[in-house]
């Protein structure tokens, strides 16, 4: 059986991005190119782990004058947890989102929590819908993760501007994990691998330990 795309190499794997037989040539040209690969793709995943992503210079990095140590995220990384899986159960609701939805929708959220450092309460969410779902599950489920704070006694534990911050970190990793492809969702695999889409239950219930490290 010869490969589906290119017709002339003889197939090698089966690809559901085409739910078709693909020769190995074709799956690395084409991959999140001319084919929209799911985040289930062994072959996918695989890339992912092995390519080398085009280098981004500090200074292109979103909102580089904040700065951010690891102190900050040690901290708080368990609500890296909480935000970076929103942002994957918004891509599990609408699997044609790609990293750059993700992108579009977290620097949208850091204009939204910019405004509010300043009082003005002004939400940048985006016209494209697969950003706008992602700025919404991530927004709500801040929303709902500061009112448990609050109503468990910890109201000062998560102030705008810490989640502000946060944001402004996810930011930049969409910017350096995307892999330059037109359909990449390299930054979405590493957070579907490392935050582990989670029951939204598990995930507003801080750790007693830390789940990932930075």
């Amino acid at each position: 059986m010869n490969c589906s795309i290119c017709g002339v190499r003889k197939a090698r794997r089966f690809c559901p991005g085409v739910n078709s037989e693909i020769c190995s040539i074709c799956c690395g040209t084409e991959r999140e190119q001319s084919i929209d690969c799911p985040l289930d793709c062994e072959f996918l995943r695989h890339a992912h782990e092995h390519e080398q992503k085009p280098e981004t210079p500090q200074s292109e990095l979103p909102n580089r004058e904040i700065k951010i140590d690891e102190d900050f995220l040690r901290q708080y990384e368990w609500v890296l947890v909480v935000t970076g899986s929103a942002l994957i159960d918004a891509y599990l609701e609408f699997p044609a989102a790609t990293d750059y939805d993700a992108a579009e929708a977290l620097g949208a959220l850091v204009k939204t929590y910019r405004t509010l450092e300043s009082g003005i309460i002004y939400e940048s969410k985006p016209a494209n819908p697969y950003a706008a779902a992602m700025f919404e599950a991530v927004h709500e489920r801040v929303l709902e993760l500061q009112k448990r704070l609050v109503d468990s006694g910890e109201s000062g534990y998560l102030q705008d501007s810490s989640v502000f911050k946060l944001l402004v970190f996810l930011h930049r990793l969409s910017v350096l994990d995307n892999n330059g492809r037109k359909r990449s969702r390299a930054f979405l695999d590493m957070l579907n691998r490392s935050y582990a889409a989670k029951p939204k239950e598990e995930t507003l219930v801080e750790p007693d330990e830390p789940r990932i490290i930075l």
